[in-house]
């Protein structure tokens, strides 16, 4: 990829590390943050990424790099969106242009990148956890000097985990740090109590005097000369004592809280987290900042602006890709359209999302039917169990999680669902290889983990005309129980997609093509690279079966037996782990019914896939429209050798 020149502004030229930065003058580290962010505008407007998180952490970022020695001090990014600014300052600003690139470097923090990346994270609300145990490793082994920050926003707060890792580190004598960047946002607004809560506590005139107070009383004492930790320590538990012992959550928890602040002084960022590292124990700094700072339509519209794609800084025009052909819509939007279409002919269906309404479509039916239409916010497993709630008293839940964050609810997904049989509809976006994301988000597990599961329908639909005969299907009282589908982020194949709903048979699978000695069996939007490789292959005298399977649980066992009774060669080709996928389900049947095929599995292979672009990713993996034409002609070859 050639590299159109990203020019960094004079005070972020020089730094290439946080020592670097170090040597700034305090007076110019507003100038390092004003560069710092309009290199990240520069870089990000040219060649793509996450955008409005990180702007709104410039200050954050420089003023921790700045007070704090990392990387001897551990700094921990929740929501690894936030992390550009710090990956540009930690020796990575030449090859930023290459973030989220095939073969370039990570758009997470991500350990074996950087020693400055403490911990690597994709999925949300981790930090405090990793940080409590880096802390209470660093007690353990006497290295008492040692600093631990988490950094934790975008939503993710409002996570169970973040919780635990609250709950346990109260009652831990560790140096632990948690920055709380209070923007109210995640990709979508923030909801709950907890977000009403944050904003009671930035909005209360009582609350605020007192902190001010204390703070004025912390300057008057650094006039006189050193404050010692002593000091501090008495006037904070005195706080204690009074108005935020009432009403104070982090103070319950045993964290010494202050703030809230300006996440966007830099200056003050700076003396406090100064401060900060002369009082022991857990702490939590409170500091508002506002997502897409500095760049004012990402400040208008930070859902829009969390990752707009690549656009013009000046005007903020979004470039879209131009067609001629008529574009299929993407399975996300032809979820969400569905699903008011069958909740407007069934009362008790219901949608569930955490935190991912505009992501998932949910947005749509929660414009439709607000009152039936719930994002809970960053809680996967509530979401889960909140579904299986509904379940029990008649509803239809149909609960929407991506693939990859299902993973974070699978005990949910096991006994609070399916040992109880409960009706509840799991439609997992973003199934397979997800791209620029890469392996915090591919989604390529859920098939071997869902098939495991008893009571567990899996299904993944080759089209958009499947996906909403699926929905419908698993929506169908008499279908009642468990039921999974799959479908992949991106656009489907139907231009004309809307076809009128119907009922498929559970466990039936179907046709497509005959052939001669091979037959390929595909599950889902992969299935389409496998047509094209049939007709390629068709052109140059080799004719293939081809079947789509459509459900890995329960399996078509008629198909499964007309299929081993005539070809000796099968491939199975899905977007998904080979190791317990599709493939283990047919090879599974194969020996329990003593045939004695030879079978392919083309899929993801049993290591890690980086990012990159999805085509980029397929091919790779060896399951693209030329991996199919080559694993056939392979078995061809075999047999002429033989």
């Amino acid at each position: 990829m050639s590299m159109m020149e990203i020019i960094p502004g004079p005070f972020l030229k020089p730094i290439h590390y946080p020592a670097d930065l170090r040597k700034v003058k305090e007076e110019d580290l507003v100038k390092v943050c004003a560069d710092l962010r309009q290199y990240i505008i520069d870089t990000v407007s040219v060649y793509g990424g996450h955008f409005g998180a990180s702007l709104g952490v410039v200050e954050l970022t420089i003023a921790l790099h700045y007070a704090f020695n990392t990387p001897y001090d551990q700094l921990i990014w929740d929501v690894g969106h936030q992390a550009y600014g710090h990956k540009i300052i930690t020796g990575r600003r030449d090859e930023f242009y290459t973030n989220r690139v095939y073969k370039g470097i990570s758009g997470f923090p991500k350990r074996s990148e950087s020693e400055y990346d403490t911990f690597g994270v994709g999925h949300s609300s981790t930090s405090i956890s990793a940080a409590l145990g880096m802390a209470v490793a660093s007690r353990l082994k006497g290295e008492l000097d040692r600093q631990h920050i988490a950094v934790i926003g975008d939503g993710a707060m409002t996570a169970g985990l973040a919780f635990e890792g609250l709950n346990h580190a109260g009652v831990e004598n560790s140096n632990l740090l948690v920055v709380l960047n209070d923007n109210c946002m995640s990709i979508d607004p923030n909801v709950g109590a907890l977000k009403e809560y944050l904003t009671d506590i930035t909005t209360s005139p009582t609350y605020n005097k007192l902190k001010d107070d204390v703070w004025k009383a912390l300057n008057k004492l650094k006039k006189v000369g050193h404050v010692s930790q002593d000091i501090i320590t008495k006037i904070h538990d005195t706080m204690k004592s009074g108005l935020l012992r009432q009403s104070n959550m982090f103070e319950s928890l045993k964290f010494r809280y202050f703030g809230p602040i300006d996440g966007h002084d830099v200056n003050h960022l700076v003396k406090v987290m100064n401060d900060l590292k002369k009082i022991p124990g857990p702490k939590i700094l409170h500091c508002i900042t506002v997502k897409g700072k500095g760049f004012a339509l990402a400040e208008k519209d930070q859902t829009k602006w969390h990752a707009p794609g690549l656009f013009d800084k000046v005007t903020g025009e979004i470039y879209k890709k131009v067609s001629d052909k008529p574009q299929a819509p993407k399975y996300q939007d032809v979820f969400g359209n569905t699903l008011v279409e069958l909740a407007e002919k069934n009362l008790k269906i219901v949608g569930i999302t955490p935190a991912m309404p505009s992501g998932s479509s949910m947005n749509i039916m929660m414009k439709a039917m607000p009152d039936r239409a719930f994002d809970v916010g960053i809680a996967e497993q509530h979401a889960v169990t909140f579904s299986a709630g509904l379940a029990t008293q008649g509803m239809i839940p149909f609960c929407n999680i991506y693939s990859s964050f299902m993973q974070r609810a699978y005990d949910q997904v096991v006994h609070d669902v399916a040992l109880q049989k409960l009706h509840v509809v799991f439609c997992m976006d973003r199934a397979g290889l997800a791209g620029a994301d890469g392996p915090t988000h591919h989604g390529t597990l859920d098939i071997a983990y869902m098939r495991c599961i008893p009571n567990m329908v899996v299904s993944s639909p080759m089209n958009e005309e499947e996906l909403r005969d699926l929905m419908y299907t698993a929506s169908l009282p008499k279908n009642g129980g468990p039921f999974s589908i799959r479908y992949p982020r991106g656009n489907g194949v139907m231009p004309e997609w809307k076809t009128p709903l119907k009922e498929i048979e559970i466990g039936k699978g179907r046709k497509l093509r005959d052939g001669d000695e091979i037959a390929v069996l595909t599950l889902g939007h992969i299935g389409n690279f496998a047509v094209e490789a049939a007709n390629k292959l068709a052109n140059e005298g080799i004719q293939i079966a081809h079947y789509d399977m459509r459900f890995v649980k329960p399996l078509d066992a008629e198909m499964m037996h007309d299929i081993f009774s005539k070809y000796k060669k099968i491939i199975t080709v899905e977007d998904g782990t080979i190791v317990g996928g599709m493939g283990s389900a047919v090879l599974e049947f194969m020996a329990q019914h003593q045939y004695a095929s030879e079978i392919k599995m083309l899929g993801m292979p049993d290591h890690t896939v980086e990012h990159g672009e999805q085509p980029e990713l397929y091919a790779e993996c060896g399951y693209d429209e030329k991996g199919i034409m080559k694993a056939v002609k392979m078995f061809i070859n075999e047999k002429i050798s033989a």
